[in-house]
């Protein structure tokens, strides 16, 4: 009968041992598939249609509202509210409930023998039955606990809003770059169409030349040199056309377009130079007033003040309450059902002799805080600074390039009548275009780098583009918000 039953333990054994062994699969290529056709799906759905051609703000809106980074910062966010709550029920009281049944294959029986005699003083006798429902309802409440309890939940309220910060940032990051990819977006349209236009009269003119090279017409190396001039145009036209062909991609992408989606930008003829209203004080004050990354760094320093807090609590001896309802079926009860409460104290001693050393790092860990905020303070103030300085080169350099780009104009004009009078040929009319061309593009491009200065000087403050409340998350009132923003942001409010 033992043998038996080893022989069935080993088996039990063999067979949970087996049970444990965990073997993985790869996944199928064809599931692999089907989650990027999903995501596809998933990512594009939703989204209001671009019906009209898309203007700065709307591109911002869009961006805002639709880019994957910061839809994953909201989410964020939302997980951190979530966390908070959680804390919050750390501090209400430990409650148990169980019930279940017990049982046994023998009587639980005893007897008892004196201690002077040695002999048996009663005859084996029980007090419980063999079978037996049992339940318990007990609840207790640590005031150490909830102190402890209370504090990490004021920590976990200050990493929401740093979750927040952090938020506030990507969108600070996200409209930065919009603003940049648009203006290089709008030169890119405006110049795009003359670049293959002129590519187009090159390329003529490189097959009339080369048809009269093998017709053997006029000087071979003259041809040649006036046939390489051609190519060399061509390659600096393709450099600058590839340039400019990312910058829509490139946008798309922020804004959460289809790449590949065709689709047309607002450009206008006018060259708005934007001003800053504000002295270089007032936008140092505000930018360690709402930069994020220092907001931060304030809730961080508040963190570790709480943790010096919470070991400084775990030294304080705890008052515990209890109280609690049973059941027990057991028919040899007087009372089968009741209540007991009771309050003790409870003492961890080492904490008491580690506390000293936990006290120190937590207060380590403020003075690092503070190091680290004034250290960012430091950075800011230079990112501004740098910033400032961008924008004043990037308006010198616009007002340059819209100079150089007036007179390749009208030095075009004059080269135009002259190919008209014949008294020029048609290289010289194209290596003309071609520079008004390129001061075209360096005016624009110029154009944008100030938009994107100009936006970058606000960025760095860390004025919000946007206000804590919308009317709803429309694109229409996204944008008409954006606009706002912007407009106090020129007159100089703040």
């Amino acid at each position: 009968m033992k043998h038996n039953h080893r022989i069935a333990g080993i088996s039990l054994l063999a067979l949970a041992i087996t049970g444990c062994a965990v073997q993985t699969q790869p996944i199928d290529l064809n599931a692999s598939a089907q989650r990027a056709q999903d995501d596809l799906v998933a990512i594009y759905q939703d989204q209001e249609p671009l019906t009209a051609p898309l203007t700065l703000h709307e591109a911002m809106a869009r961006a805002v509202k639709y880019n994957l980074e910061a839809r994953l910062k909201v989410m964020e966010q939302a997980l951190s509210e979530r966390q908070l709550d959680l804390a919050t029920f750390d501090m209400l009281p430990r409650m148990a409930l169980s019930a279940g049944y017990a049982g046994r294959d023998n009587i639980s029986a005893s007897s008892s023998e004196s201690i002077r005699t040695g002999t048996e003083s009663l005859e084996p006798s029980t007090s419980q039955d063999r079978d037996r429902d049992v339940a318990d309802l007990t609840m207790v409440w640590n005031v150490l606990d909830f102190g402890v309890s209370y504090v990490s939940a004021k920590q976990k309220s200050d990493q929401r809003l740093i979750v927040e910060e952090r938020r506030r940032k990507v969108i600070h990051t996200i409209t930065q770059d919009v603003r940049s990819a648009y203006w290089r977006a709008v030169a890119a349209e405006r110049l795009l169409s003359q670049i293959d236009g002129l590519m187009t009269r090159v390329d003529a003119a490189r097959a009339d030349s080369q048809q009269m090279s093998n017709q053997r017409v006029g000087d071979p190396v003259e041809a040649l040199n006036y046939q390489r001039t051609l190519i060399e145009t061509t390659r600096t036209l393709e450099e600058q056309r590839k340039a400019l062909s990312l910058a829509k991609t490139e946008l798309a992408t922020l804004i959460n377009l289809p790449l590949g989606s065709d689709f047309t930008l607002a450009t206008s003829d006018n060259y708005d130079v934007p001003e800053l209203a504000l002295s270089l004080e007032q936008l140092e004050e505000q930018a360690l007033a709402h930069r994020p990354e220092l907001r931060e760094q304030d809730y961080q320093a508040r963190i570790s003040a709480a943790e010096t807090r919470k070991a400084m609590l775990r030294m304080l001896p705890g008052l515990e309450f209890s109280a609690g309802g049973h059941y027990d079926s057991n028919s040899f009860l007087v009372n089968q059902s009741w209540a007991d409460y009771g309050v003790k104290v409870t003492w961890n001693l080492l904490n008491v002799l580690s506390a000293p050393t936990a006290i120190d790092a937590a207060k380590a860990g403020e003075a690092v805080a503070t190091a680290r905020r004034q250290a960012m303070s430091v950075a800011v103030l230079a990112q501004l600074h740098v910033a400032n300085a961008n924008y004043n080169e990037a308006l010198r350099q616009f007002k340059t390039s819209e100079e150089l780009s007036s007179l390749d104009q009208q030095i075009v004009t004059q080269l135009r009548n002259r190919r008209e009078a014949r008294s020029i040929g048609e290289l010289d009319l194209i290596r003309g275009e071609m520079s008004a061309l390129q001061a075209e593009l360096r005016r624009d491009l110029s154009y944008a780098e100030l938009r994107n200065a100009y936006g970058q000087l606000f960025s760095s403050v860390g004025i919000d583009p946007l206000p804590e409340q919308l009317p709803s998350t429309s694109l229409q009132d996204i944008s008409a918000a954006l606009v706002a923003s912007e407009q106090r942001w020129e007159r100089g409010e703040l």
